[in-house]
């Protein structure tokens, strides 16, 4: 099978940002979804795009990605038994691919399968209840944008907003994601999240860049790192490598199902100082030189 090129089908280059690569998804999937577009062509181009976004959206799908091609994602291709071994690098994987979600629609026109990957308009869904939109003698329903901070995303909120000239509030609840798609009485709003300069989410995990000096690395020390419910304390253990990461379980995002949560990662950062005073470079040297000479 050939390899396919994901950055190709979204229109993006290989350094594209998570939004570039986003706002190319959204244009080509209201372009080719098939409530819009009933012709074939437009129903295998669709789910190219659904198939590239959900790799290139995920940083450690497109990573693999960018290193083994759309091969590791392929039913018996790396991800089922090349370096990754049974259930690919990230586990679990159905016989349709990677991806978690499967829609058959039933609507006018016959059913259409998405192909083991999620409709881009409803893949919020099945949290929030309510019949699918695909149903037959389907309502066309009004469809509205909110954005919300990171804090407010992971956390919940309500806002009040004026939705044909009337002001209503609408609860958004805690664990949503950026393009989450919420359905309220007879409109949907597709919630925008705007990204934190700390945090890094992925799914219901946290990753977050904590800067240590090389002497906290080598020695060890007590440090002090963020999370989203506050500063906790953490150990650094004697010998810590740079791009180590320390999991702190729990104190990641909650389940927008309400069932669990997920971890924060916190990557290691180990700076390397500039300045160093000739003592300081006297006493690097005489470690550098006992450490050739096996006194270590």
């Amino acid at each position: 099978m050939a390899s396919e090129d994901f950055y190709k089908i979204l229109g993006v280059s290989k350094t594209a940002t998570a939004d570039e690569i986003k706002k190319a998804y959204r244009k080509l999937a209201l372009q080719y979804h098939p409530d819009r577009n009933k012709g074939k062509e437009a129903e295998e181009k669709f789910k190219e795009v659904n198939k590239a976004y959900e790799v290139l959206s995920d940083q450690q799908k497109r990573q693999t990605y960018d290193q083994f091609g759309s091969a590791a994602f392929e039913q018996g291709g790396p991800a089922g038994q090349g370096p990754f071994g049974a259930g690919g690098p990230f586990g679990g994987f159905n016989q349709q691919g990677p991806f978690s979600y499967t829609y058959t629609t039933s609507g006018p026109g016959g059913g259409f399968d998405f192909g083991g990957f999620s409709d881009p308009f409803e893949i919020f869904e099945q949290f929030f209840g309510g019949a699918s939109p695909f149903a037959s003698q389907r309502q066309r329903r009004s469809t509205y944008s909110l954005t919300i901070s990171f804090d407010e995303a992971v956390h919940g909120t309500e806002k009040r907003v004026n939705i044909e000239g009337k002001q209503q509030k609408i609860k958004i609840p805690a664990g949503v994601d950026d393009g989450s798609r919420i359905r309220f009485g007879t409109y949907d709003v597709i919630v925008d999240v705007t990204p934190d300069p700390k945090f890094q989410r992925q799914r219901y995990d946290i990753i977050l860049n904590k800067e240590i000096s090389f002497s906290q690395a080598a020695l060890g020390d007590q440090v002090e790192v963020a999370t989203i419910d506050g500063s906790v304390k953490i150990k650094i253990p004697s010998g810590t490598q740079p791009e180590t990461l320390i999991r702190l379980r729990g104190r990641g995002v909650k389940s927008v199902r309400g069932n669990g949560r997920g971890d924060e990662y916190v990557r290691i950062k180990v700076t390397v100082p500039k300045n160093l005073s000739s003592r300081q470079k006297e006493l690097l040297r005489e470690f550098d030189s006992s450490k050739k000479q096996g006194w270590f």
